[in-house]
């Protein structure tokens, strides 16, 4: 290398930043110790803001544009350096390059959040969501959160802005008010009051916090299956209710032999997958299971059309002693695919069976 070749490359005549990161928020431009020359140019992109710093003071800020460095376009750095009647000579200042574009991270608890809940009393919480902010005071980031870096990335302060958020957000949870059950209708509420109660926090380091999103909100495992199971009881009598209407509806609607066995069909399922609900929630309060019901299993009869029962085999007997129940009148047990006649199923009982007392 010759002596002129080194003389010129002491000599900076071009400052500039091309950023090819996603991540990158503040960039100083590599100066090697070499001087900056007077006239030399600037180019500040969009989305970027150059700061002239002079032996660690913040001097001048220059936006997006083509500049010629002189005294007229740099007048904190000519004051400072007491450049009064021009400046013709080379000089040493370190440039930093700020990105000003939308920076979007996730936030998340680590940890559960215990909170009073009117449905459950206390309850432990975990929220997840995103944020987007960008500097909007290029002094004050350098000073109170970049320092002498010369590349600060975004991961270097997400820690630190996630931070406060978490601290925030138990506080706004616990003034809420408002059940877990109901929070998912109110997660853009939470969002907007989070961000209010952040921006200033986010000013101390010359940042603007843009959006806040709180994307879900849950429950502990436990908590949900719990909430689960709450509501497959409630479903399971809304389907006892359901099948009974169905039956009656098709028995009123004159259907055949075979709809009636089947809706009653139904209807006894519906009965039994009730009682079987209704039985895990004595056990639940117990700590035991009941016995079972001594006797036989229940039966059902067709009377004015619609489906009568449960009956026991004692119900059974007196229905025929008294003549409601005939040979002929169908009748219906769990097991049978589907109604039958009497006789098939009881017919011994018609035999046995003493007529009514005279007079009686």
């Amino acid at each position: 290398m010759g002596l002129m070749d080194w003389l010129f490359g002491q000599f900076i005549d071009i400052i500039e930043w091309k950023d090819n990161t996603q991540d990158t928020i503040l960039w100083r431009f590599p100066r090697d110790d070499g001087e900056i020359k007077y006239g030399a140019k600037l180019i500040v992109r969009e989305s970027q803001i150059a700061v002239f710093v002079d032996k660690g003071e913040i001097a001048d800020i220059l936006e997006p544009g083509t500049y010629t460095l002189e005294t007229d376009n740099l007048p904190i750095l000519t004051d400072l350096r007491h450049w009064d009647h021009g400046f013709k000579s080379p000089f040493k200042v370190d440039v930093y390059f700020i990105n000003t574009k939308l920076f979007s991270q996730k936030w998340g608890t680590k940890n559960p959040i215990i909170v009073r809940d009117k449905e459950f009393d206390s309850v432990r919480l975990k929220a997840f969501g995103s944020y987007e902010f960008k500097v909007s005071d290029p002094k004050k980031f350098i000073r109170e959160v970049v320092g002498t870096d010369g590349h600060f990335t975004v991961d270097e302060v997400d820690t630190q802005l996630t931070n406060l958020i978490l601290a925030k957000l138990p506080v706004i949870l616990a003034q809420s008010g408002e059940s877990v059950l109901d929070m998912a209708a109110s997660y853009e509420k939470f969002g907007e009051f989070l961000k209010g109660k952040l921006q200033e926090d986010f000013n101390n380091y010359g940042l603007k916090l843009d959006k806040l999103l709180v994307e879900n909100i849950s429950l502990p495992e436990e908590v949900e299956k719990a909430i689960d199971k709450r509501a497959s009881r409630k479903a399971v009598g809304n389907l006892d209710e359901h099948m009974k209407y169905q039956g009656a509806e098709a028995l009123g609607s004159g259907g055949g032999a075979s709809e009636v066995a089947s809706i009653g069909a139904g209807i006894a399922m519906a009965n039994e997958i009730s009682k079987s609900f209704n039985n895990s929630s004595v056990s639940e309060k117990s700590g035991s299971m009941p016995p079972p019901v001594p006797g036989s299993k229940p039966f059902y009869i067709v009377k004015a059309g619609k489906a009568d029962g449960p009956h026991t085999i004692d119900d059974i007997k007196t229905l025929i002693a008294n003549g409601q129940l005939k040979p002929t009148s169908y009748i219906w047990q769990e097991g049978l695919e589907g109604w039958v006649k009497a006789s098939e199923l009881i017919g011994d009982l018609f035999k046995t069976t003493p007529p009514p007392i005279p007079n009686a």
